[in-house]
């Protein structure tokens, strides 16, 4: 080849590299052209309460009922689905997310890969409102790998052998019989976690180990409000095989847990505390690591960048969720290659699943290979 045609085939290389690469034309890893798509994004939903297999007991509630939102976003014949879950420490209800989803015109929308700028016009219509954004967030992302044909952790680079084992999560019940019935079915997992804060903190962990010896992590959902006896419960429970301990102390009280987590033997993970991306660097202050919920962070989309941004600042990633169908539960298990833990058992923890997606497998978390979030409705 001579020079001149040496660069002119070079011009033409740079010329391609350069061009912007429109996902939308994609359908598929061997796509090569596709029809234009000319359809507007149909939004609609429906109120579903999902029904607790076993009483949560927590230190600020207790709940056998969790209120929920199913979303599902149509585009070109092709549907893709969302969930909003939402427990009463959110400050959601059914009644605010069908308020704010029905304020929402996603039909002046001709592109669902345009997601940063729905969440931008979502901001716009309202502030907060997580729950439900991140209904429309999951939707569109289940939409978008639908059309691509691939699932998100694929599309991420992630590889998925490197998704973590899941906790199971459990909490003290008065009656026995219950708690046994309770302890019994973490048999299956590698790690438990022990919801804490409550008078019986070291009760249930003494129940549990006289069951087994697995592995566990506490969650103290802002139970303990002393910052000595936190520091005394965290010495107890690092002899006892625990491996964390989520939001031990009220989320006001950041300097006692900065305090709190200088001196303690075990990570202290920030959950109530941490919702959206701007909280990820005022958490590095005060706390080890952080767990992401798509609830809190309005969806998939800001949730992988606190991910991306907590391991930039050197932090803990765990990756949790509420009590949600599979919807919601496998969207957030897209992400799981990225974390250091999981707790995605809230599917596993009601009685009335809508959805086939995650499974977990000898206590790991198996992400399905079904293109976008990886869901198939049931029935």
């Amino acid at each position: 080849m001579n020079r001149r045609n040496f660069l002119k085939t070079s011009a033409l290389g740079l010329a391609f590299a350069a061009a912007p690469i429109s996902l939308s034309a994609a359908t598929g890893p061997t796509a090569t052209k596709a029809a234009p798509r000319s359809g507007r994004l149909n939004l609609s939903f429906e109120p579903y309460e999902l029904k607790l297999r076993h009483a949560f007991n927590l230190a600020r509630n207790q709940r056998t009922t969790t209120p929920d939102v199913q979303v599902q976003i149509e585009y070109d014949g092709v549907v893709g689905y969302g969930e909003a879950s939402m427990p009463p420490y959110l400050g959601e209800s059914v009644e605010s997310v069908c308020k704010f989803l029905n304020s929402l015109d996603l039909a002046q929308f001709t592109d669902p890969f345009r997601i940063e700028d729905i969440h931008a016009y979502m901001e716009s219509v309202a502030p907060n409102n997580r729950a439900a954004k991140a209904s429309v967030d999951i939707a569109l992302h289940d939409l978008t790998g639908k059309i691509m044909g691939q699932p998100w952790y694929k599309i991420w680079g992630l590889n998925p052998d490197n998704a973590p084992n899941t906790s199971y999560t459990i909490s003290y019940d008065a009656d026995p019989a219950e708690m046994n019935a309770k302890i019994d079915e973490t048999a299956p997992f590698k790690v438990v976690k022990i919801k804490m804060g409550l008078d019986h903190d070291k009760e249930i962990t003494e129940a549990f180990r006289r069951r087994f010896d697995t592995p566990i992590c506490v969650d103290a959902n802002q139970g303990w409000t002393d910052k000595q006896k936190a520091l005394d419960m965290c010495n107890w429970l690092a002899e006892r095989g625990c491996l964390f301990v989520e939001q031990p102390m009220p989320k006001e009280m950041f300097e006692e847990t900065a305090w709190l987590r200088e001196r303690s033997p075990l990570p202290i993970i920030a959950d109530e505390y941490l919702q959206r991306l701007p909280d990820v660097r005022r958490a590095a202050e005060a706390y080890d690591g952080i767990n992401i919920k798509l609830m809190k962070s309005t969806g998939m989309h800001e949730a992988y960048q606190m991910a991306t941004l907590a391991r930039a600042l050197g932090m803990k990633v765990m990756l949790g969720c509420m009590t949600e169908t599979s919807c919601a539960v496998t969207a957030a298990a897209q992400l799981s290659p990225l974390v250091d833990w999981a707790d995605l058992d809230g599917n596993l923890l009601i009685a009335n699943d809508r959805f086939d997606g995650i499974k977990i497998v000898e206590g790991k978390v198996t992400i399905p290979d079904r293109p976008g979030i990886g869901v198939e409705l049931l029935g």
